[in-house]
């Protein structure tokens, strides 16, 4: 299969930005309006509601602005070989992130996704949005829709490390800032963006990106039947 045309511009990316602050005040007011029983609920909330609604912006983006079938645009559809292979490569890269970030001194930042959850149902729904969601969104945002545009502009390398910034400074927050932790995204970016642009799909980097996070979930997963957490 072909490699999809990127047709989209510099002019989409900025109007695609310029839709989160609206997205971000429609998902608050509408979690606000629920009075759900905890903060960590509403949170979860809300960023699911901030995805689902960015990834409408850049179906419009895609699909209406510019009438082309969208998840082929985006490379979603191109076919990816030994897809266990790469749910087996991210589990091998959150371990060398691991072995970096403990040779680096990364410092333990408590996590506030595993913060919300309080009992076998709310750990269900996070691990969901870990391991499945969140990959799904970021990587046609970021592998899908931003790396084509920023390849096409300043070549492969510097494409895939110039969309693996914004990746790593987008989980800046959760990780109180800290540079060993932004470093060590930043470098899982720059493998997810390798790896699309190896296989020309972004399916491959979501698998890569969902066994990286599926790391964590597991040894989670662990601490939580150990009684430990």
């Amino acid at each position: 299969m072909p490699e999809p045309e990127t047709f989209w511009g510099y002019e989409d990316l900025a109007l695609f930005i310029g839709a989160a602050v609206p997205c971000l005040f429609l998902g608050a007011v509408f979690v606000r309006a629920l009075h759900m029983s905890s903060r960590g609920e509403e949170v979860l909330l809300l960023q699911v509601l901030m995805y689902a609604l960015m990834l409408a912006v850049l179906y419009a983006l895609i699909s209406i602005r510019h009438r082309r079938p969208f998840w082929r645009s985006l490379s979603w559809s191109r076919r990816v070989r030994f897809p266990l292979t790469w749910i087996v490569g991210g589990l091998l890269l959150a371990l060398a992130t691991s072995v970096l970030g403990a040779a680096v001194k990364a410092p333990q930042v408590p996590d506030q996704i595993h913060a919300l959850i309080t009992g076998r149902g709310s750990l269900i729904v996070v691990l969901v949005f870990v391991v499945a969601l969140g990959p799904i969104f970021e990587e046609l945002v970021f592998r899908g829709f931003l790396l084509p545009l920023l390849v096409r502009t300043f070549g492969p390398a510097l494409g895939i490390l110039l969309t693996a910034l914004p990746f790593a400074l987008l989980h800046g927050a959760q990780n109180k800032w800290a540079w060993q932790q932004i470093t060590l995204i930043g470098i899982a970016g720059a493998a997810f963006g390798y790896a699309k642009f190896r296989t020309g799909s972004t399916a491959a980097s979501t698998l890569l990106h969902s066994g990286f996070n599926l790391m964590g979930a597991l040894a989670y997963l662990y601490e939580w039947e150990r009684g430990a957490i």
